[in-house]
């Protein structure tokens, strides 16, 4: 009985010391961003205009993980997109700004860069590792051409030797042998790949890493492991992290804040802890409810949504998709 409390205990006491770590991190967040977002909407123009991204804010501090959180659809790639200076016609910011603040001192407004400043600086000061990342590797070339290939347009100072010293050195960081610079994509495995896709992502020091859906199609072992890694780098390197999901609880192991996303717009923003123990909208709870528990009474395999005090069935619920299929539709649509 003593030994189980003694671990009840410990148990405790590391919970709150991860509590009181991620919440003094957000703070001191706050103080220091690294990006601001303003305002920001983004809209698919055509015979009927879509708003993707409806007048979202949000601050990212210096060295903070902040979670973007939200169901398929809801406009989370397309403000990653947008923030990055990536997307395509018929996509078109139409308000607001992102500003970059170095760690020199010096803002900058991404919306006015151009041209060769601009592709210098996604690689240099905001990097992005994109959705479906494990395979954009290029099957027909090597890693380290691959790696290189990043050195030799970005740094063409840098000699053949530097460059294949500096690509290896980026392998082994990710947990990745020097001696797989020489494999091709094929001969890697889906965990192995995505940790050179974001080897690749930070080979130039950038300051700030947007990941979108970064463990997606990676089992639940592989999955742990990556997360262990970008936590780790975080913690050596000092870059913040945006990491893009649908998977609310794996959100709630690796980040420091979370913001849920609905229908293009930030429903909720706040502490990871804060956000499980204490949700303020109710979409965030059915969010949250939507994910079984492991512990507890069994309730209903199906879930209905209904609440448990008026239908007696359990009180999990599930997060509307919406009232009708054509309703569904139309929202998938119009945040895509």
């Amino acid at each position: 009985m003593t030994a189980t409390k003694t671990t009840a205990e410990r148990h405790d006491g590391a919970v709150r010391a991860d509590r009181a770590e991620r919440a003094d991190r957000a703070a001191r967040a706050q103080a220091d961003p690294v990006l601001t977002i303003e305002d920001f909407s983004v809209d698919y123009l055509g015979e009927r205009v879509t708003h993707a991204v409806k007048h979202v804010s949000l601050t990212l501090g210096r060295g903070e993980i902040l979670g973007l959180a939200g169901e398929s659809g809801c406009g989370k790639s397309t403000l990653a997109y947008g923030v990055n200076r990536l997307l395509k016609p018929p996509a078109k910011i139409v308000s607001g700004r992102a500003v970059f603040h170095s760690r020199e001192g010096t803002a900058f407004d991404l919306g006015l860069l151009e041209g060769e400043d601009l592709r210098a600086f996604r690689w240099d000061r905001i990097s992005m590792v994109f959705q479906g990342a494990m395979n954009s590797l290029n099957p027909v070339i090597t890693v380290q051409a691959q790696l290189e290939d990043i050195f030799r347009t970005h740094r063409p100072e840098m000699g053949r030797k530097e460059r294949r010293e500096r690509s290896g050195d980026l392998l082994e960081r990710v947990g990745v042998d020097r001696s797989r610079l020489r494999s091709f994509a094929h001969e890697l495995s889906g965990g192995m790949r995505q940790r050179v896709m974001i080897a690749m992502a930070m080979a130039l020091g950038p300051q700030v890493m947007i990941m979108d859906e970064p463990t997606t199609a990676l089992d639940v072992v592989v999955q742990r492991e990556i997360l262990r890694e970008i936590t780790r780098l975080r913690e050596e390197l000092g870059f913040a992290v945006v990491f893009i999901t649908h998977d609310l609880p794996l959100l709630l192991e690796i980040s420091d804040r979370i913001a849920v996303m609905r229908e293009g717009e930030i429903v909720e923003l706040g502490d990871a802890v804060d956000l499980y123990t204490n949700p303020q909208d109710d979409y965030t709870k059915q969010l949250l409810a939507s994910f079984p528990s492991l512990t507890g009474a069994r309730g209903d395999f199906i879930r209905t949504g209904e609440d448990a005090t008026t239908t007696g069935t359990t009180s999990a619920t599930a997060p509307p998709a919406r009232a009708t299929p054509t309703a569904t539709a139309t929202a998938t649509e119009e945040n895509r």
